[in-house]
């Protein structure tokens, strides 16, 4: 209990402390003080500019010091109540002699004066001029500029933090920080344009009230108290000068803080750090100190200074190369440490060395391997990364938007020749591979059987064979195709980069896309996003279309569809599904050329009546809901027609019902995720077609393919 009333009281006088200083100094304007305690103000007064300018140059950011405004304003009022208190001193009491005003007035004048009025007069005008013109002025341009930046930026910022918040790559709660902090930089830099002109303020009074005090000071010793004009300009300007200097020594340093302050930059380092580490270069030491030695040289010049000069600036030269040695010996132990770390694993116990980069990993693309597929991604090869970047160049034409970047990691908790793929941090593929021998794929007239580790296929499911090198010729002879094992795992990462593709683009994505299309439809972009339809909502169409396997590349086309259907009640589902029949040809000509026919599978009417009649509505989504063995008979047949179709070196696409295709897809996906599925209404008029097979019948067999004059139109289904 005591502990908890200690605190409250701590809290009780800590807020009335601001308040009373706040009515002290007010009072100060209207009541007389004494001249010890005007000593103790200005010298309090002194401090408090020193403290304010060590704060300000050891903040790592402007926001670490958001108090300063506020402290600037109270600082300045200060500062001109202890004006007015010293003024009605030096007034009234200015003609008893020098230390009427105190002893701080006194010594700073005695310095500066020093026996000669003009020469006070002229320091403390140029004191006013570097402070007025130079800092102050400089300082608040700088205020201004980065407060109307910073007003014109916040938008942009909080659409960014929107966009990573939807995209994952935020909580709520970093996104809500990350908020704060944008208002509260758009708050301090605002503040900090009018704060500036506290100080331009306050300059301007000090040369006023230095004028009044010398005017006012010589009339009214003259007048009143009977000084000789000698005697009065003496011991006035005097007083005059050393009140100019104990107010003008604390607003040239609250000045200097205030340019510190608007023209420092966010860094992890103190200014002091932040200067000493880019200037300590010994590139730029060595020339200077060749031009100081070149001056030291030349005859007439002061000689000992500048050769003094040339050997300072060679020895910091020398300590700075020194210095940048010994930095990078650090980093290669740190980067050693990290290693080690790595080998030890998780059993080591160095928890000081765990970051959230550690155990965090945004990568949307990420292909781990084991340390013996090390040699496949080294510089001497890297015929794997040059593979990968051809595959990422592909995929990005075929699907539509830039497919990310992947990272390669090597992760000791895999085999030797084990490799990982990750979409964002799912694991969606992995396998295999042998990295000084070479796939060998049986063809349609291999016969003999090759020696090696048989395995399947990581792609497309077939059997295939490890051989060693010795044996690639043989292989060839009897009609094997040999893959390198580099073109193993990049076919492999090609195959579930478009069958995720869907997972892979987001908020960001698209604004680039749409970025890019503004340049030559400015007009469309502008009207459809966000004013009918909201970039999430967008999102959410292109990864329907996308899981459909149809490309997004042409985004006019999208928008336009989006404009004709934002004032229907629809889903971004349902609103893919109203697109796709004016996309489909840009799915359909990467499956074959133009001029030949497009191979087709269709369901038996009876079949798809059925299909159509077992179509359940849950939650806003229609599902199949069929016996398992009539599925497994429609898997079936349709995996032998679709694989027969590809060992002929074609791609068949599975036609329905256009009001049965989104559920039989959706059916479809877990059991032949790379099938095609089309509706009737998606097939183009412009291309032919030929029917290959038809699941269904009393059997649940294929019926035979038409024969040729029926192979131009498919059968009309449901």
């Amino acid at each position: 209990m005591a502990a908890d009333a200690t605190v409250t009281f701590r809290d009780r006088v800590g807020d009335l402390t601001l308040p009373i200083g706040i009515l002290a100094i007010v009072s100060m304007m209207v009541l007389p003080l004494p001249v010890a305690l005007l000593d103790a103000f200005f010298v309090a007064n002194i401090l408090l500019s020193l403290l304010v300018l060590m704060v300000a140059m050891h903040s790592y950011r402007p926001l670490d010091f958001s108090s300063f405004p506020s402290i600037l304003l109270i600082a300045t009022v200060l500062r001109l109540a202890l004006n007015v208190a010293s003024t009605r001193i030096v007034l009234s009491e200015g003609h008893t002699g020098g230390d009427a005003a105190g002893k701080v007035i006194q010594a700073f004048g005695e310095f500066v004066v020093a026996g000669n009025f003009l020469v006070g007069l002229m320091v403390f005008a140029i004191l006013v001029i570097i402070n007025l013109v130079v800092i102050t002025k400089g300082a608040g341009r700088v205020s201004e500029v980065s407060a109307r930046f910073t007003l014109d930026a916040m938008p942009g910022k909080q659409m960014a933090i929107d966009a990573d918040l939807n995209a994952g790559l935020l909580t709520a709660e970093e996104a809500k920080t990350r908020r704060s902090d944008v208002a509260a930089e758009a708050d301090f830099y605002g503040a900090m344009d009018g704060a500036s002109k506290f100080v331009k303020g306050d300059a301007l009074a000090g040369i006023l009230i230095l004028a009044i005090n010398i005017i006012g000071g010589i009339l009214i010793g003259m007048v009143q108290y009977g000084l000789s004009a000698g005697q009065a300009t003496e011991t006035y300007v005097l007083l005059s000068v050393g009140d100019g200097l104990v107010a003008q020594i604390p607003s040239l340093l609250l000045s200097i803080a205030t340019a510190i302050i608007v023209t420092r930059v966010s860094s992890s380092h103190d200014m002091a750090d932040l200067i000493g580490k880019q200037m300590n270069l010994s590139r730029a030491w060595v020339p200077v100190a060749a031009v100081m030695l070149i001056l030291g040289l030349v005859p007439g010049m002061p000689n000992l200074l500048f050769l003094m000069a040339a050997a300072i600036a060679g020895g910091l030269a020398w300590a700075s190369r020194n210095k940048g040695a010994e930095g990078d010996e650090e980093d290669g132990a740190d980067a050693a440490a990290g290693a080690g770390g790595a080998e030890r694993g998780a059993g080591a116990d160095i928890p000081e060395g765990v970051t959230a980069q550690d155990v965090t990993d945004h990568a949307p693309i990420s292909l781990q391997i084991g340390y013996g597929l090390i040699g496949m991604v080294s510089e001497e090869s890297g015929a794997l990364v040059s593979r990968i970047t051809g595959i990422r160049k592909e995929a990005s034409k075929a699907l539509g938007f830039v497919v990310p970047g992947v990272r390669i990691r090597d992760d000791l908790g895999l085999g030797p020749n084990q490799y990982r793929v990750r979409i964002g941090q799912t694991i969606v593929g992995e396998d295999v591979v042998y990295p000084d021998r070479k796939l060998a794929l049986p063809g349609g007239a291999s016969v003999r059987k090759l020696k090696g580790i048989e395995v399947k296929d990581p792609s497309f499911g077939m059997d295939a064979i490890w051989i060693l090198p010795h044996q690639v010729t043989e292989a060839e002879a009897d009609d094997y195709v040999v893959v390198e094992p580099e073109s193993v795992v990049a076919t492999h990462l090609s195959q579930l980069i478009s069958k995720h593709a869907a997972h892979l683009i987001g908020p960001d994505d698209l604004q680039l896309l749409l970025d890019t299309l503004a340049e030559v439809s400015p007009t469309l972009v502008e009207s459809v996003v966000p004013k009918l339809v909201p970039l999430h909502v967008l999102t959410s169409v292109a990864r329907s279309l996308l899981a459909g396997r149809i490309p997004i590349s042409d985004m006019r086309r999208i928008l336009e569809g989006l404009a004709d259907l934002s004032g229907r009640d629809l889903t971004p589902q349902a609103m893919a599904e109203q697109l796709r029949p004016s996309l489909t040809p840009l799915l359909l000509q990467q499956l074959g050329p133009i001029s030949q026919p497009i191979p087709l599978v269709t369901l038996d009417p009876e079949l798809e009546q059925l299909l159509l009649r077992a179509r359940q509505n849950m939650d806003g989504e229609t599902f199949l809901v069929i016996d398992n063995g009539l599925a497994t008979t429609i898997v079936t047949t349709l995996s032998d027609l679709l694989e027969k179709a590809s060992g002929q070196g074609r791609e068949a696409v599975v036609v329905v019902a256009s009001q049965l295709r989104r559920s039989f897809a959706d059916f479809l996906r877990a059991h032949l995720p790379d099938a095609i599925v089309l509706g009737i209404n998606e097939l183009p008029e412009t291309r032919r077609v030929e029917v290959i097979g038809v699941v269904g019948g009393s059997q649940g067999l294929p019926r035979p393919a038409m024969s040729a004059p029926e192979q131009q139109q498919p059968q009309p289904v449901g």
